[in-house]
């Protein structure tokens, strides 16, 4: 399989599929890269090398006791672009690889980075302080954390219904797209997926927004029950600089899955804009 050694000795799985500009995607937690073969295989069909990887502790990637944090997430993925010699790369991150996006350009600048798409994204900050009061109480990731204790397995079966909107009248989420939730979690490391609860949660992103000096497209759904719009999309499109922000009627958290039409037009337009 292809991969990549990182400094630390650990094997990041990825994917390198077609040809042309560089689509780079950071997949969500407990996924992998999988969770990103819709519109990898929509934008590689249409002439973009389309790059995912599995982080550390998850899919295919080694699993660590170590580095299961943001800043160690962000090197992994500036490693992987080294590797590759990635550039001129529109980066797509999905909910902690939202987070991951933008943690890589706060440490690594934009050198190589065109345009960047936070989708159902964590930044700036999920947890509720005093200096985010609109924030999730703690409690509620410490639950998360003792569910992940408990019986993982029928956490992830559980997690997956409002992470699609499964759980809203008239749904149309298949049986097998839950699966495929389920089936990504149980391949990521125990540890890592406990470990990353804190990173998702509790990163505070808002100096790596700031950062960001690229066009970036800022997209959430309105009915994300995983991380909600108000604390999330609304306030990361105003801090980072001439952000488009997207609202998706209706979106759930995993709408890159049950609304993939439109978000990979949303992301083929955006990808194509001001360029000849």
């Amino acid at each position: 399989m292809p991969a990549i050694e990182t400094k630390d000795g650990t094997e990041i799985y990825y994917k390198d599929w077609g040809t042309g500009q560089p689509v780079v995607f950071s997949h969500g937690w407990p996924l992998s890269a999988d969770a990103w073969e819709d519109q990898m295989l929509f934008l590689g069909s249409r002439g973009y090398r389309c790059i995912a990887h599995d982080r550390r502790g998850h899919g295919r990637s080694d699993q660590p006791w170590n580095g299961n944090e943001m800043n160690t997430y962000a090197d992994d993925l500036a490693e992987l672009v080294h590797a590759l010699d990635i550039k001129d790369a529109v980066h797509v991150g999905h909910s902690t690889g939202g987070g991951e996006v933008a943690r890589y350009i706060g440490r690594h600048s934009t050198k190589r980075v065109a345009k960047a798409v936070l989708i159902g994204a964590v930044p700036p900050i999920m947890v509720k302080t005093a200096a985010n009061p609109g924030g999730t109480p703690i409690e509620a990731f410490d639950q998360i954390r003792a569910n992940v204790l408990a019986d993982r397995s029928q956490f992830w079966k559980d997690l997956s219904m409002p992470f699609y909107g499964a759980n809203r009248p008239g749904s149309k989420v298949s049986q097998g797209l839950r699966d495929s939730f389920w089936l990504q979690g149980m391949m990521a490391g125990h540890k890592a997926v406990y470990d990353c609860v804190k990173a998702f949660s509790e990163t505070d992103f808002t100096d790596d927004l700031k950062r960001i000096d690229v066009p970036t497209l800022v997209l959430h759904g309105d009915d994300d029950q995983i991380v909600p719009i108000a604390d999330s999309a609304m306030l990361s499109s105003k801090l980072v600089k001439g952000a488009t922000l997207k609202v998706i009627p209706g979106g759930p958290h995993g709408m890159c899955s049950t609304m993939k039409d439109t978000i990979n037009a949303e992301l083929l337009a955006f990808i194509q804009a001001g360029r000849s």
